[in-house]
């Protein structure tokens, strides 16, 4: 859930020349195409590969976000050819932003599943993996979403970014289940990068 893209800041300080942008199904997912030109324009040297999973297929259209990525986006499925995608993604990515990440995703990652080409490469990468969970009303503080926490907070590429209060789009409600910003994620991917340069656990995993 969001309300929209509204009030982000200015680009971090971000080294990272390839960056895999794992979109699930979230309504928030419709702000997908924002973020996407957003980094085109805030980091033009930066190689950027957007995976949509099914679900979040039904929220934001394929052909929007390749349009603001001039380039084809990938479905999260395994290839009909034959293709190792996930080997491709895993050895090309130098950081895997899940956002929006649902409820749904976060908990098969936290459980170590791979049932999915996005899963396994993020399983299985030495690289930074941030995740923006976008949470149903009383997600924050439902048992799935806290032990997921709990799992992945024990491994030290992988960020969960807290989330943040806002407006609901599914019911216009106050929710503290709307995802962070994009921003966020690139400074957590940067901060998982370079351990000895701040502490990581203080942002992404607080929650």
């Amino acid at each position: 859930m969001s309300a929209g893209p509204d009030g982000v800041p200015g680009p971090p300080s971000c080294d990272l020349q390839r960056l895999l942008l794992v979109v699930t199904g979230s309504i928030s997912a419709a702000d997908a195409p924002f973020w996407v030109t957003w980094l085109r324009e805030s980091y033009p040297d930066l190689e950027l590969r957007v995976v949509l999973t099914p679900t979040a297929a039904g929220f934001v259209s394929p052909a929007a976000l390749s349009a603001r990525l001039a380039a084809p986006v990938a479905p999260d499925r395994w290839s009909d050819d034959g293709r190792a995608v996930h080997v491709e993604w895993q050895r090309w990515a130098q950081a895997i932003l899940v956002f929006p990440a649902t409820l749904d995703y976060l908990s098969r990652f936290a459980a170590g599943l791979a049932g999915t080409p996005s899963l396994l490469a993020a399983q299985c990468t030495e690289a930074p993996v941030v995740l923006a969970p976008a949470l149903p009303p009383g997600g924050v503080r439902c048992h799935a979403f806290r032990r997921a926490v709990e799992l992945l907070g024990s491994r030290e590429n992988v960020a969960v970014a807290p989330t943040r209060w806002g407006v609901s789009l599914t019911d216009g409600e106050p929710t503290d289940g709307v995802p962070a910003l994009l921003p966020d994620l690139l400074v957590l991917a940067e901060r998982l990068r370079r351990p000895s340069d701040s502490v990581v656990a203080s942002l992404g995993r607080g929650l």
